[in-house]
């Protein structure tokens, strides 16, 4: 197996401005391709921590993959410190000089500057691999038999120069096993209920099959994982492994794919060749971001009202201003009303409707914060459920989203 190491070169990442996308997007696609990722570490813009870094992911790691600091300001160091650490001299990329003028002259129809130009400076001892979307050049180091690839830390970026160049370039040096996985959802059981359940199983698997609780917002996902050399035989044994798994835990079983809730719904809708849509007060138009951010989601999804106050509860779906005043947005009624307005002025086959108390404030005595109603139905019938969760203010509003939409997916089941 193929040890690698990631780091993360940035401020903004030890500070928590910006969430480092790139290590977990990274290990996914060197996964596929039978690269075992053994360590990810972040450190910041500075030359002491970064050096430190690269000695000591060399002891654990034959391939190091670095992100960030390549840019064109004072803070971006990467690139003259690996320079220095490989023993190299800055030289002018002709091919990198080439693309930094084509972008600022011919797309960004700006005025290019010295500044600009030394992003197409490279230490000699590396092999470039150059930016097809962007300026800054990736850089491919080697030493004692070690490989070393600095990317930009834009996300976007570094995709590309993986998908194009590093991972192809790495199947060519190494002869990489399989890696092969399978993983199955489900919901309304914890993790604990569910190694209860399974306890005998996960005792009687080979040693060669590993077994993942993956758990996520009211989500448990179950993922078998073995590796080797014939994906023949790893695909027969996973297979009859994970189809045990799937009658084991078929009470709560969501999908037997990894993928999303809105996924899994998207996918029953097409299906069914019908389409939904949501009427959210807590949510704020969480469902429908999640629900849009499937491609093709315009085949089932026709579109959201947000009504956050009374009056665009009554105006835009039609609540009754007595039920509004009598029970509280946040109740049985109001959601049912908002349902059947969705319905009613969107035209879906199916509706989701959400109102609650999200916290911080605003929670009362008989509806404290977490207090949350969904309705889901149609023009035929309408189901409620009363949920109440616990955690700050946005996990809360992820908690609806979910259990709303398996509320969605239950019902197009069972009806």
């Amino acid at each position: 197996m193929i040890n690698t190491s990631i780091i993360t070169i940035g401020d903004e990442l030890l500070i928590g401005q910006v969430i480092d996308t790139n290590s977990a997007w990274m290990a996914q696609q060197l996964n596929k391709a039978g690269i075992k990722v053994n360590r990810r570490i972040a450190v910041g813009d500075t030359a002491d921590d970064i050096l430190k870094a690269l000695d000591e992911e060399t002891l654990h790691a034959d391939i190091v993959l670095i992100t960030g600091g390549l840019g064109p300001t004072a803070d971006d160091i990467t690139k003259p410190l690996l320079c220095k650490y490989f023993n190299g001299k800055m030289i002018v990329n002709e091919a990198a000089l080439a693309n930094v003028k084509y972008l600022f002259e011919k797309v960004f129809k700006r005025e290019i500057t010295e500044r600009n130009i030394k992003q197409a400076e490279v230490p000699d001892v590396c092999t470039v691999i150059q930016n097809k979307r962007g300026s800054a050049p990736g850089m491919w180091f080697e030493k004692a038999g070690k490989i070393f690839v600095s990317m930009p830390g834009v996300p976007h970026e570094m995709k590309g120069m993986m998908e194009d160049d590093v991972i192809p370039e790495l199947r060519r040096r190494f002869d990489l096993p399989f890696i092969e996985h399978r993983t199955l959802m489900t919901f309304g059981i914890g993790e604990s209920a569910i190694a209860d359940m399974i306890q005998e199983y996960e005792e009687s698997l080979p040693e060669n099959i590993k077994l993942a609780y993956l758990p996520n917002y009211g989500m448990v996902r179950l993922r078998l994982t073995v590796s080797g050399s014939d994906k023949a035989t790893l695909d027969k044994i996973l297979d009859e492994k994970f189809s045990t798994l799937q009658q084991l835990v078929s009470a709560n079983i969501v999908t037997n794919l990894d993928e999303k809730m809105e996924g899994v719904l998207g996918k029953l809708l097409v299906q069914k060749n019908k389409t939904m849509c949501t009427a959210e007060s807590c949510t704020g138009g969480y469902i429908a971001h999640l629900i849009t951010s499937i491609p093709g989601s315009s085949a089932f999804y026709d579109g959201s009202v947000v009504t956050y106050s009374y009056k665009a509860k009554e105006d835009l779906l039609q609540v009754n201003h007595e039920t509004l005043v009598e029970k509280g947005a946040v109740s049985e009624d109001v959601v049912r009303e908002m349902a059947k307005g969705a319905l009613q002025h969107i035209g879906s086959d199916y509706a989701i409707a959400v109102s609650g108390i999200m916290g911080p404030g605003g929670g009362m005595p008989d509806k404290p914060v977490g207090t949350v109603w969904i309705a889901v139905g149609n023009k035929e019938k309408i189901v409620t459920q009363r949920l109440h969760f616990r955690f700050e203010r946005q996990l809360n509003i992820q908690l609806t989203a979910v259990n709303a939409l398996n509320m969605l997916r239950k019902f197009i089941l069972d009806n």
